[in-house]
Protein backbone atom coordinates (compact mmCIF):
# COMPACT_ATOMS: atom_id res chain seq x y z
CA UNK A 1 0.00 0.00 0.00
CA UNK A 2 1.59 3.59 -0.63
CA UNK A 3 2.57 5.65 2.10
CA UNK A 4 2.22 3.38 5.29
CA UNK A 5 1.96 -0.67 6.17
CA UNK A 6 -1.84 -1.00 6.75
CA UNK A 7 -4.98 0.91 4.98
CA UNK A 8 -6.67 3.15 7.85
CA UNK A 9 -8.84 0.72 9.52
CA UNK A 10 -12.54 1.00 9.70
CA UNK A 11 -15.13 -0.28 12.14
CA UNK A 12 -18.02 -1.11 9.48
CA UNK A 13 -16.62 -2.41 5.84
CA UNK A 14 -18.47 -0.63 3.05
CA UNK A 15 -19.75 -2.67 -0.22
CA UNK A 16 -17.21 -2.04 -2.72
CA UNK A 17 -19.01 0.96 -4.52
CA UNK A 18 -21.67 1.06 -2.92
CA UNK A 19 -21.56 4.74 -3.74
CA UNK A 20 -20.22 6.17 -6.80
CA UNK A 21 -16.55 6.80 -6.72
CA UNK A 22 -15.06 9.95 -7.88
CA UNK A 23 -13.33 10.12 -11.80
CA UNK A 24 -10.48 11.49 -9.96
CA UNK A 25 -9.72 8.50 -7.82
CA UNK A 26 -10.05 6.40 -10.87
CA UNK A 27 -7.78 7.89 -12.80
CA UNK A 28 -5.81 7.81 -10.41
CA UNK A 29 -5.33 4.36 -9.54
CA UNK A 30 -5.31 3.28 -13.20
CA UNK A 31 -2.21 5.72 -13.68
CA UNK A 32 -0.18 4.25 -10.64
CA UNK A 33 -0.91 1.04 -12.02
CA UNK A 34 0.45 1.57 -15.68
CA UNK A 35 3.68 4.08 -14.38
CA UNK A 36 4.25 1.93 -11.23
CA UNK A 37 4.41 4.09 -8.78
CA UNK A 38 3.11 7.13 -7.44
CA UNK A 39 5.63 9.83 -8.12
CA UNK A 40 5.46 9.10 -11.85
CA UNK A 41 1.95 8.66 -11.95
CA UNK A 42 1.93 12.49 -10.13
CA UNK A 43 3.91 13.62 -13.02
CA UNK A 44 2.11 12.02 -15.64
CA UNK A 45 -1.39 13.49 -14.25
CA UNK A 46 0.23 16.73 -13.86
CA UNK A 47 -0.62 16.74 -9.62
CA UNK A 48 1.70 16.31 -6.37
CA UNK A 49 2.66 13.31 -5.31
CA UNK A 50 0.53 14.02 -1.82
CA UNK A 51 -2.96 14.14 -3.80
CA UNK A 52 -2.73 11.30 -5.42
CA UNK A 53 -1.55 8.95 -2.39
CA UNK A 54 -4.42 10.74 -0.41
CA UNK A 55 -7.32 9.61 -2.69
CA UNK A 56 -5.70 6.13 -2.33
CA UNK A 57 -5.59 5.94 1.07
CA UNK A 58 -9.14 6.95 1.14
CA UNK A 59 -10.33 4.67 -1.63
CA UNK A 60 -8.54 1.88 0.95
CA UNK A 61 -9.80 2.86 4.01
CA UNK A 62 -12.94 2.96 2.45
CA UNK A 63 -12.87 -0.93 1.21
CA UNK A 64 -11.28 -1.85 4.23
CA UNK A 65 -8.12 -3.25 2.51
CA UNK A 66 -5.12 -2.54 0.88
CA UNK A 67 -4.60 -2.20 -3.18
CA UNK A 68 -1.26 -2.39 -3.47
CA UNK A 69 2.02 -3.69 -1.70
CA UNK A 70 5.42 -2.65 -2.36
CA UNK A 71 8.06 -4.52 -3.68
CA UNK A 72 11.33 -3.11 -4.61
CA UNK A 73 10.21 0.07 -4.77
CA UNK A 74 7.32 -0.54 -6.77
CA UNK A 75 3.98 -0.90 -6.07
CA UNK A 76 2.02 -3.74 -6.69
CA UNK A 77 -1.44 -4.82 -6.86
CA UNK A 78 -2.95 -7.39 -4.24
CA UNK A 79 -5.65 -9.55 -5.37
CA UNK A 80 -7.94 -6.92 -4.39
CA UNK A 81 -6.59 -4.60 -6.14
CA UNK A 82 -6.73 -6.30 -9.35
CA UNK A 83 -10.38 -6.97 -8.84
CA UNK A 84 -11.02 -2.84 -8.40
CA UNK A 85 -8.50 -2.29 -11.48
CA UNK A 86 -10.71 -4.08 -13.73
CA UNK A 87 -13.89 -2.33 -12.44
CA UNK A 88 -11.80 1.01 -12.47
CA UNK A 89 -11.26 0.71 -16.29
CA UNK A 90 -14.34 -0.64 -17.40
CA UNK A 91 -15.57 2.31 -15.91
CA UNK A 92 -13.34 4.66 -17.25
CA UNK A 93 -14.18 3.14 -20.67
CA UNK A 94 -17.84 3.43 -20.42
CA UNK A 95 -17.16 6.86 -18.95
CA UNK A 96 -15.10 7.83 -21.80
CA UNK A 97 -17.71 6.45 -24.36
CA UNK A 98 -20.53 8.13 -23.02
CA UNK A 99 -18.81 11.61 -23.25
CA UNK A 100 -18.29 10.48 -26.94
CA UNK A 101 -21.49 9.39 -27.69
CA UNK A 102 -23.21 12.96 -25.97
CA UNK A 103 -20.70 14.69 -28.63
CA UNK A 104 -21.77 12.78 -31.35
CA UNK A 105 -25.15 13.01 -30.62
CA UNK A 106 -24.50 17.10 -30.60
CA UNK A 107 -22.98 16.66 -34.37
CA UNK A 108 -19.33 17.29 -32.58
CA UNK A 109 -17.44 14.40 -34.29
CA UNK A 110 -14.93 14.25 -31.31
CA UNK A 111 -12.75 11.84 -29.52
CA UNK A 112 -10.14 9.43 -30.25
CA UNK A 113 -9.79 5.84 -31.61
CA UNK A 114 -7.02 3.77 -30.87
CA UNK A 115 -6.24 0.83 -33.41
CA UNK A 116 -3.73 -2.23 -33.09
CA UNK A 117 -3.07 -4.04 -36.35
CA UNK A 118 0.09 -6.00 -37.70
CA UNK A 119 2.74 -4.33 -39.20
CA UNK A 120 2.04 -5.25 -42.83
CA UNK A 121 -1.78 -3.69 -42.74
CA UNK A 122 -0.47 -0.52 -41.02
CA UNK A 123 1.64 -0.02 -44.46
CA UNK A 124 -0.68 -0.92 -46.80
CA UNK A 125 -4.71 -0.59 -45.63
CA UNK A 126 -4.25 1.98 -42.96
CA UNK A 127 -3.14 4.76 -44.62
CA UNK A 128 -5.20 5.53 -47.10
CA UNK A 129 -8.17 4.28 -44.83
CA UNK A 130 -6.97 6.45 -42.06
CA UNK A 131 -6.49 9.59 -44.73
CA UNK A 132 -10.08 8.63 -45.83
CA UNK A 133 -11.20 8.57 -42.29
CA UNK A 134 -9.63 12.13 -41.07
CA UNK A 135 -11.31 13.38 -43.91
CA UNK A 136 -14.60 13.04 -43.17
CA UNK A 137 -14.04 13.30 -39.06
CA UNK A 138 -11.28 15.39 -38.65
CA UNK A 139 -12.21 16.11 -34.97
CA UNK A 140 -11.29 12.62 -34.46
CA UNK A 141 -7.88 11.60 -33.19
CA UNK A 142 -6.46 8.45 -34.84
CA UNK A 143 -4.18 6.21 -33.26
CA UNK A 144 -2.18 2.95 -34.94
CA UNK A 145 -0.18 0.87 -33.56
CA UNK A 146 1.52 -1.94 -35.45
CA UNK A 147 2.09 -4.70 -33.25
CA UNK A 148 2.57 -8.55 -33.12
CA UNK A 149 -0.88 -10.61 -33.16
CA UNK A 150 -0.29 -11.44 -29.38
CA UNK A 151 0.78 -7.87 -28.78
CA UNK A 152 -2.74 -6.90 -30.77
CA UNK A 153 -4.71 -9.49 -28.45
CA UNK A 154 -3.40 -7.88 -25.13
CA UNK A 155 -4.37 -4.64 -26.25
CA UNK A 156 -7.87 -5.25 -27.11
CA UNK A 157 -8.10 -7.64 -23.95
CA UNK A 158 -5.97 -4.75 -21.38
CA UNK A 159 -8.19 -2.12 -23.20
CA UNK A 160 -5.28 -0.12 -24.67
CA UNK A 161 -6.92 -0.45 -28.13
CA UNK A 162 -10.31 -0.25 -28.95
CA UNK A 163 -10.36 -2.12 -31.74
CA UNK A 164 -7.72 -4.80 -33.07
CA UNK A 165 -7.13 -6.18 -36.81
CA UNK A 166 -4.76 -8.68 -37.90
CA UNK A 167 -4.80 -12.26 -39.89
CA UNK A 168 -5.68 -15.11 -38.10
CA UNK A 169 -6.46 -14.09 -34.85
CA UNK A 170 -7.39 -16.41 -32.15
CA UNK A 171 -10.90 -17.17 -31.17
CA UNK A 172 -10.90 -16.04 -27.51
CA UNK A 173 -14.58 -15.36 -25.34
CA UNK A 174 -12.89 -11.69 -24.48
CA UNK A 175 -13.52 -10.97 -28.29
CA UNK A 176 -16.12 -10.21 -30.43
CA UNK A 177 -15.32 -10.18 -33.94
CA UNK A 178 -16.80 -7.43 -36.07
CA UNK A 179 -15.78 -8.52 -39.68
CA UNK A 180 -14.17 -11.12 -41.22
CA UNK A 181 -12.84 -12.05 -44.97
CA UNK A 182 -10.73 -14.45 -46.22
CA UNK A 183 -7.35 -14.08 -48.64
CA UNK A 184 -5.95 -16.07 -50.69
CA UNK A 185 -1.58 -16.05 -50.60
CA UNK A 186 -0.45 -15.21 -54.27
CA UNK A 187 2.55 -14.98 -55.73
CA UNK A 188 4.11 -11.17 -55.84
CA UNK A 189 5.83 -10.42 -59.28
CA UNK A 190 7.12 -7.67 -61.19
CA UNK A 191 5.15 -6.75 -64.81
CA UNK A 192 7.09 -8.67 -66.98
CA UNK A 193 7.96 -11.44 -65.10
CA UNK A 194 7.01 -14.91 -66.57
CA UNK A 195 4.61 -15.61 -64.30
CA UNK A 196 2.45 -12.03 -64.37
CA UNK A 197 0.26 -13.15 -67.51
CA UNK A 198 -0.63 -16.20 -65.91
CA UNK A 199 -4.63 -15.99 -64.48
CA UNK A 200 -2.92 -18.67 -61.13
CA UNK A 201 0.32 -20.35 -60.94
CA UNK A 202 1.01 -23.56 -58.58
CA UNK A 203 2.94 -23.30 -55.50
CA UNK A 204 5.74 -26.24 -56.86
CA UNK A 205 6.16 -23.56 -59.76
CA UNK A 206 7.12 -20.83 -57.40
CA UNK A 207 10.50 -22.22 -56.34
CA UNK A 208 12.00 -22.75 -59.65
CA UNK A 209 12.37 -18.42 -58.85
CA UNK A 210 14.41 -17.20 -56.74
CA UNK A 211 11.92 -16.44 -53.78
CA UNK A 212 11.59 -13.88 -51.07
CA UNK A 213 9.39 -15.35 -48.02
CA UNK A 214 7.82 -13.44 -45.05
CA UNK A 215 9.87 -14.76 -41.86
CA UNK A 216 8.90 -17.73 -39.95
CA UNK A 217 7.64 -15.58 -36.82
CA UNK A 218 4.66 -14.08 -39.18
CA UNK A 219 1.80 -16.22 -39.72
CA UNK A 220 1.52 -16.31 -43.13
CA UNK A 221 4.72 -18.15 -43.47
CA UNK A 222 3.63 -21.26 -41.21
CA UNK A 223 0.94 -21.26 -43.84
CA UNK A 224 3.62 -21.53 -46.29
CA UNK A 225 5.80 -24.06 -44.47
CA UNK A 226 2.63 -26.12 -44.05
CA UNK A 227 1.80 -26.21 -47.95
CA UNK A 228 5.37 -26.82 -48.59
CA UNK A 229 5.47 -30.12 -46.08
CA UNK A 230 2.51 -31.36 -46.89
CA UNK A 231 3.93 -31.07 -51.33
CA UNK A 232 6.77 -32.19 -49.74
CA UNK A 233 8.89 -28.88 -51.41
CA UNK A 234 12.07 -28.18 -50.44
CA UNK A 235 12.48 -24.34 -50.07
CA UNK A 236 15.54 -22.50 -49.92
CA UNK A 237 14.27 -18.69 -50.12
CA UNK A 238 16.83 -15.80 -51.37
CA UNK A 239 15.56 -13.05 -48.40
CA UNK A 240 13.37 -13.36 -45.54
CA UNK A 241 11.82 -10.35 -43.46
CA UNK A 242 9.54 -9.28 -40.92
CA UNK A 243 8.85 -6.46 -43.05
CA UNK A 244 6.33 -6.83 -46.27
CA UNK A 245 7.43 -3.90 -47.31
CA UNK A 246 10.83 -4.32 -46.92
CA UNK A 247 9.36 -7.73 -49.00
CA UNK A 248 7.27 -5.03 -51.56
CA UNK A 249 10.83 -3.61 -52.24
CA UNK A 250 12.93 -5.90 -52.87
CA UNK A 251 10.43 -8.02 -55.75
CA UNK A 252 10.82 -4.17 -57.38
CA UNK A 253 13.77 -4.46 -57.48
CA UNK A 254 14.05 -7.80 -59.04
CA UNK A 255 15.70 -9.43 -56.51
CA UNK A 256 12.94 -12.41 -56.71
CA UNK A 257 9.46 -13.32 -56.50
CA UNK A 258 7.53 -12.91 -53.01
CA UNK A 259 4.61 -14.99 -52.10
CA UNK A 260 1.61 -12.60 -50.11
CA UNK A 261 -1.87 -11.83 -50.05
CA UNK A 262 -2.98 -9.21 -52.15
CA UNK A 263 -3.77 -6.40 -49.29
CA UNK A 264 0.27 -6.79 -48.71
CA UNK A 265 0.68 -5.08 -52.05
CA UNK A 266 -2.32 -3.21 -52.90
CA UNK A 267 -0.75 0.02 -53.33
CA UNK A 268 1.39 -1.20 -56.13
CA UNK A 269 -0.87 -3.17 -57.82
CA UNK A 270 -3.63 0.02 -58.26
CA UNK A 271 -0.19 1.71 -59.90
CA UNK A 272 0.33 -1.65 -61.76
CA UNK A 273 4.11 -1.47 -60.48
CA UNK A 274 3.51 -4.87 -58.98
CA UNK A 275 1.35 -8.14 -60.26
CA UNK A 276 -0.26 -10.45 -57.81
CA UNK A 277 -1.27 -13.98 -59.11
CA UNK A 278 -3.04 -16.58 -56.92
CA UNK A 279 -1.77 -19.65 -56.12
CA UNK A 280 -3.37 -22.77 -56.74
CA UNK A 281 -2.98 -25.51 -54.26
CA UNK A 282 -5.30 -27.53 -52.29
CA UNK A 283 -2.85 -27.88 -49.26
CA UNK A 284 -2.68 -24.18 -49.20
CA UNK A 285 -4.80 -22.29 -46.48
CA UNK A 286 -5.72 -18.82 -47.39
CA UNK A 287 -5.76 -15.91 -44.61
CA UNK A 288 -8.58 -14.90 -42.32
CA UNK A 289 -8.26 -10.75 -41.56
CA UNK A 290 -10.47 -9.85 -38.28
CA UNK A 291 -11.85 -6.43 -36.57
CA UNK A 292 -12.36 -7.38 -33.18
CA UNK A 293 -13.87 -5.33 -30.33
CA UNK A 294 -13.47 -6.36 -26.37
CA UNK A 295 -17.29 -8.06 -26.07
CA UNK A 296 -18.98 -7.00 -23.25
CA UNK A 297 -17.80 -3.41 -24.51
CA UNK A 298 -19.26 -0.65 -25.81
CA UNK A 299 -17.43 1.51 -28.47
CA UNK A 300 -16.62 4.80 -28.30
CA UNK A 301 -18.94 6.70 -31.15
CA UNK A 302 -14.82 7.18 -32.50
CA UNK A 303 -14.22 4.20 -32.08
CA UNK A 304 -17.72 2.92 -33.72
CA UNK A 305 -17.29 5.14 -36.61
CA UNK A 306 -14.16 3.68 -37.27
CA UNK A 307 -14.72 0.28 -37.16
CA UNK A 308 -17.30 0.56 -39.32
CA UNK A 309 -14.71 2.39 -42.06
CA UNK A 310 -12.54 -0.90 -41.96
CA UNK A 311 -15.38 -3.17 -42.41
CA UNK A 312 -16.94 -1.14 -45.42
CA UNK A 313 -13.08 -1.20 -46.48
CA UNK A 314 -12.87 -4.98 -45.89
CA UNK A 315 -15.77 -5.74 -48.22
CA UNK A 316 -15.01 -3.15 -50.83
CA UNK A 317 -11.45 -4.65 -50.96
CA UNK A 318 -12.44 -8.38 -51.04
CA UNK A 319 -14.83 -7.59 -53.70
CA UNK A 320 -12.14 -6.11 -56.23
CA UNK A 321 -10.12 -8.65 -55.27
CA UNK A 322 -12.69 -11.50 -56.66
Amino acid sequence: MPGRHHARPRRHRIHLFARPMHARVLRYLDEVVRRGSIRKAAEHLHVAPTAVNRQILDLEAELGAPLFERINKRLRLTPLGEMVLAHVRQTLREHDALRERIEDFKGARRGEVTVAVTAGLAGSLMPSLVHDFRQRYPGIVVRVNDLPVADIVAAVEQGDADLGLGYDLPELPAFRALASSDWQIGAVVQPGHALAARPSVLLSECVGYALILPARSLSIRGILDAAFARNAIEVSPVAESTSTVLIRQLVLLGTGIALLNPLDVMEERARQALVYVPLRDRHLQGQTLTLVARAGGQLSAAAGLMAERIGDAMAMLFAQAR
